[in-house]
């Protein structure tokens, strides 16, 4: 059990094995790179480490983590290190081949569902994703959002739109 004034090194293992998944899908899915989302994960439970005493239990754990996850890929998407390694890595990558793990990695994410919801811009994938894999409800996902319910539902109704067309549009060139 962790106590919310302190945290020990065994709480914060038991909060990654319980969470590390979760928090690596959400920075993935927000940042589309692999190497971002690892950057993110230890960012996100070093900052939960050292401020567990700021979680004030009106959310579930899970729920706080996400919601520091969000802001934490956020910022290194708004970072100008992140812009410019990003096409530095983008113009080395188009002459070499890719790595058996990045194979591997592309295989498991390919699936056409996985690669519409990608497509989506990221205000109205990560309240899709929130509400369909972490299944939070809207409240849930207007309040760590720090957005009105309404906002929520326009943007959830809006992805779900996106992924009709794209998949109406992907059946055409079938």
């Amino acid at each position: 059990m962790i106590h919310i004034d302190q945290m020990t090194p065994s709480d914060l293992h038991d909060l990654m094995n319980a969470f590390g998944q979760d928090v690596w899908n959400l920075a993935y899915i927000l940042t589309r790179r692999h190497d971002l989302a690892d950057d993110i994960v230890q960012d996100v439970f070093l900052k939960a480490y050292s401020s567990i005493h700021t979680f004030r239990g009106h959310s579930a754990i899970k729920t706080w983590l996400l919601s520091i996850t969000r802001n934490t890929s956020i910022n290194y998407l708004r970072s100008a290190f992140v812009r410019k390694v990003t096409l530095f890595e983008w113009i080395n990558t188009k002459e070499s081949s890719p790595s058996a793990e990045q194979k591997v990695m592309e295989y498991t994410f390919s699936s056409e569902i996985w690669d519409t919801v990608l497509k989506l811009p990221i205000k109205l994938r990560e309240v899709l994703i929130l509400h369909a894999k972490y299944e939070m409800t809207t409240k849930e996902i207007a309040a760590m959002l720090q957005l009105s319910e309404g906002t929520v539902k326009s943007r959830l109704f809006r992805a779900h739109g996106r992924m009709a067309a794209y998949r109406k549009e992907s059946a055409l060139y079938e």
